[in-house]
């Protein structure tokens, strides 16, 4: 279950529900949350059926001896006080659940609501300095208190509808007290049954009537456990749902890029690219250029697999490929260790070839950190953060680099350098680019313009 190819796929599926139609909210809770509160109630829950299960075969048979014949419309009955306590819980239920019906969307709601309220003030750290540059923190309360004002008026709504479920049930314990006694007041006062008997039956009575009511006095819990239950099926829906095989045919290679009769949609089924064909050999510099959406990225997320909504045939080293975004991740932890990224680095590693490819993105002076544990993200500025990206790709050395705005936040001297330390470093290694300056232009030998009209262009060749 927790093996490599196991994690590779739920990481994909996690990807690919950001881009569904349906977006899962939350699946950080839906994984944490949910699933503990999933556990518990369920204990919860089998432990009260097992418990009044019990009870009612018990005082069942109890009740069944105790009570006497009946007559109603001239009709005897016998053991009626059998019949009438599971028609009493039956009609009861019946009501309560009417009643309670609005809690499991309330629920449901009171846990997306608290879940986004949660990820609105982990947003709100992350950007804390963009927003203080922006002087955005009336605008942030703003939102939050929208926000939190939402979780207040559901909160009110459960509340209400609670307190209006918990008191028809609390009305009903109470009936069903004296109901036996009123039922069995003529026996009694007729000398057909004596004061034991008649106490005897009410509290049989009783007992049954609470095993039966376990459902109905337990549905504010159960409507709570129905919403979780709703989220969880709803999130393993989405990861069947993004697991499922795409239309794409992913093929290994020895080194060459090809698209063949690639056709790439958007979720909705819009089409971005038509009818792609091209081939790379090993060693070509591709860049891709393009008005904003027109499916740049996301012509490189179908080459990595990443993408459902496409059709056709890509062919790419499927265990010697490496993606470069614009935003590089960096996992907590040792420097060394995000430079490996997504390998480990090893006890017997190179550190004099590590500080010189440092050195060579212009990073000598973090060589002295490569062992401290830091959130990366956080320390490094996002054009440092480029260029250990860059070491990455130079330590790796792939067959082929998808590089997706991976020097946006360089100057055009740095992005130069880097592509020349490229050129140089790695000169059979096919570099795919996605970018808008036309300073790129010089650091590729073609170049692919996808068109707003779906269509796309090659130009051939370019002079470096």
């Amino acid at each position: 279950m927790f093996s490599p190819t196991f994690g590779v796929q739920i990481n994909q599926a996690y990807y690919k529900t950001l881009y569904s139609l349906n977006q899962l909210d939350n699946p950080d809770q839906r994984i944490q949350q949910d699933i503990e509160s999933y556990i518990n109630s369920s204990l919860s829950f089998a432990t009260g059926v097992i418990s009044s299960t019990v009870s009612l075969i018990a005082f069942t048979a109890i009740l069944w001896n105790l009570s006497g014949p009946m007559e109603i419309a001239g009709y005897e009955i016998p053991h009626m006080m059998v019949f009438l306590v599971f028609i009493y819980v039956l009609i009861t239920s019946v009501i309560a659940f009417r009643i309670g019906r609005p809690l499991i969307k309330l629920n449901f709601a009171n846990e997306r609501l608290n879940a986004n309220y949660r990820y609105s003030l982990i947003r709100l750290k992350e950007y804390a300095e963009s927003i203080a540059f922006y002087r955005g923190e009336k605008m942030e309360q703003h939102l939050l208190f929208k926000q939190f004002n939402k979780i207040i008026g559901n909160i009110w709504q459960l509340v209400y509808r609670t307190l209006k479920l918990s008191g028809f049930n609390l009305t009903v314990s109470q009936i069903s007290v004296i109901f036996p006694f009123l039922i069995q007041a003529g026996r009694y006062f007729s000398e057909q049954i004596k004061l034991g008997d008649l106490m005897q039956t009410a509290q049989a009575f009783g007992k049954v009537q609470e095993s039966l009511s376990f459902y109905r006095n337990s549905y504010d819990d159960f409507a709570a456990y129905r919403a979780v239950l709703d989220r969880l099926t709803g999130f393993h829906s989405a990861i069947n749902a993004a697991n499922q095989p795409s239309k794409t045919q992913l093929q290994d290679s020895q080194g060459e890029v090809a698209f063949q009769n690639l056709t790439i949609k958007r979720p909705d089924g819009k089409s971005l690219i038509e009818n792609l064909n091209l081939t790379f050999p090993l060693g070509t510099r591709v860049l891709i250029q393009g008005q904003s959406g027109v499916g740049k990225t996301t012509l490189l997320r179908t080459a990595a697999g990443l993408w459902q909504y496409s059709e056709g045939t890509v062919i790419c080293p499927q265990h010697s490929a490496l993606f470069l975004s614009q935003k590089p991740y960096l996992p907590q932890g040792r420097l060394i260790d995000a430079l490996y990224y997504p390998a480990m680095a090893s006890e017997d590693c190179d550190l004099a070839a590590i500080q010189q490819i440092m050195q060579q993105v212009n990073l000598g002076h973090l060589t002295d950190k490569l062992e401290q544990e830091q959130d990366w993200t956080r320390v490094l500025s996002l054009g440092e953060q480029q260029r250990l990206a860059f070491a990455r790709l130079l330590l790796h050395k792939p067959q082929v680099a998808f590089l997706d705005e991976a020097t946006a936040s360089m100057d055009e001297g740095l992005e130069d350098a880097m592509y020349q330390l490229l050129k140089s470093a790695l000169p059979n290694t096919t570099i795919i680019s996605v970018g808008h300056r036309s300073t790129l232009l010089k650091h590729h030998r073609l170049h692919l313009q996808i068109q707003a009209d779906k269509s796309w262009k090659l130009i051939q060749p370019m002079e470096n």
